[in-house]
């Protein structure tokens, strides 16, 4: 069985401010197949514990129409623009994710963090290329000046305990599934799933 080898240069089907559809010849052995994808620019999500309890996200979302518990986090790259020049120059994007993540946490949490520790990268799948970098975060103090909410953003700082972030996960209450499976497998390392 051969191992599918990209042929040539990727070409840009559609490019959003976000978003782009992207083309790829992969040569099969001696046959050419064209693979499509969407890109994302990669995410940060936060896990934060406080004692017995976790630092979770209630906010409004817009693409669900409805109130969602979240972890804390958001883009890496403030456009595709930035990422795709990021991607040109080869390097490792995690200290990109540490320092987006750290910023998020000042933003949505009204946290400065002392200390993280990558735990897990969520791969959206074969078509959709768009991972999530998920951190614990080891240590943090509050910012005096609390959240700095951008245009639109609705979100609540809310302390859940561990037990109950399980029950969430399970019932729906924590929407982006790609979270519940990072969050069920941190739990479980705790002793609580």
């Amino acid at each position: 069985m051969s191992v599918p080898t990209k042929e040539g240069a990727e070409r840009i089907l559609y490019k959003g401010r976000m978003i782009e559809i992207v083309e790829q010849d992969m040569l099969i052995g001696e046959k050419t197949k064209t693979f499509e994808f969407a890109r994302r620019a990669p995410g940060t999500r936060l896990i934060i514990p406080k004692g017995d309890q976790l630092l979770l996200t209630r906010e409004y979302r817009t693409e669900i129409s409805d109130w969602d518990y979240r972890l804390a986090g958001g883009k890496v790259f403030d456009s595709l623009d930035e990422y795709n020049a990021f991607l040109q120059t080869g390097e490792d994007v995690m200290p990109q994710a540490m320092i987006a993540a750290k910023k998020e946490a000042v933003e949505e949490m009204g946290i400065i963090v002392d200390s993280l520790s990558h735990i897990a990268t969520s791969h959206c799948g074969a078509t959709i290329e768009w991972d999530l970098f998920y951190f614990v975060v080891d240590g943090f103090h509050n910012d005096s000046d609390g959240q700095h909410l951008e245009l639109g953003e609705h979100i609540e700082v809310v302390e859940v305990p561990l037990e109950q972030v399980k029950a969430m996960c399970l019932d729906g209450s924590i929407k982006e599934d790609r979270s519940v499976a990072v969050l069920l497998r941190y739990l479980h390392g705790k002793g609580e799933v």
